[in-house]
């Protein structure tokens, strides 16, 4: 595939005599879907715990008492007494950092760029903001999916590295990490050359 692309010099020295595969410059660091629901979860986490802070802190910020029961013990918390309702402000003040956490993650991401890709006979570089990450195709599963069209579109890679994550309702379950190369051009032409490759440094002995 001929792509018509100015690399950065120290990616450029990264690669070296290697063939190019592709080169591309990736929009956005992931896919707008994944950097949305973040937005939109952030916004309700936010819109939701504000209803708590709102009943329960409000009074106290135009200097009125806030009744409540603690222990089944009806209590009274004023500006002048904020040591019964302490405890409870901090367990609201987590949630709403949690919500502002969620949704600055999902801003930020909407607008991080995603860097350059370089894919060789051996391995996938990526350079972004001056930091340059090598991976081996070996260390992809396999797993592709692919989405847009062949002028721009998104290409998620499963890895084989991956971290186990608790479930509050079951056993721990294996999450596989995932390379994203968001906002591109020739997605299909792409995505192609990476399964080829990746079949190719495959560590998995074949079944006999």
């Amino acid at each position: 595939m001929n792509t018509i692309i100015d690399l950065p010099p120290d990616l450029l020295m990264t690669i070296g005599a290697e063939n190019k595969d592709f080169a591309v410059k990736a929009a956005r660091a992931q896919p707008v879907k994944m950097s949305l629901f973040f937005v939109l979860f952030g916004t309700f986490w936010l819109g939701f715990t504000s209803i708590f802070v709102i009943a329960f802190l409000g009074p106290l910020f135009v200097g009125k008492e806030v009744h409540f029961t603690s222990n089944n013990v009806p209590v009274v918390a004023g500006p002048g007494n904020l040591g019964e309702i302490t405890v409870h402000a901090m367990i609201i003040g987590l949630f709403v950092l949690v919500g502002l956490g969620m949704l600055g993650f999902g801003i930020n991401s909407l607008f991080k760029k995603g860097g350059y890709f370089v894919g060789t006979p051996t391995r996938l570089v990526n350079f972004h903001k001056g930091s340059i990450r090598s991976i081996d195709w070996e260390l992809f599963s396999g797993d592709i999916s692919v989405s847009g069209s062949s002028g721009k579109g998104n290409i998620s890679l499963g890895m084989r590295t991956g971290r186990m994550v608790s479930s509050k309702n079951g056993p721990e379950r294996y999450v596989p990490d995932v390379l994203y190369m968001s906002g591109i051009p020739n997605v299909f032409e792409i995505e192609q050359i990476c399964r080829k490759r990746i079949k190719e440094n495959d560590p998995t002995p074949a079944a006999t």
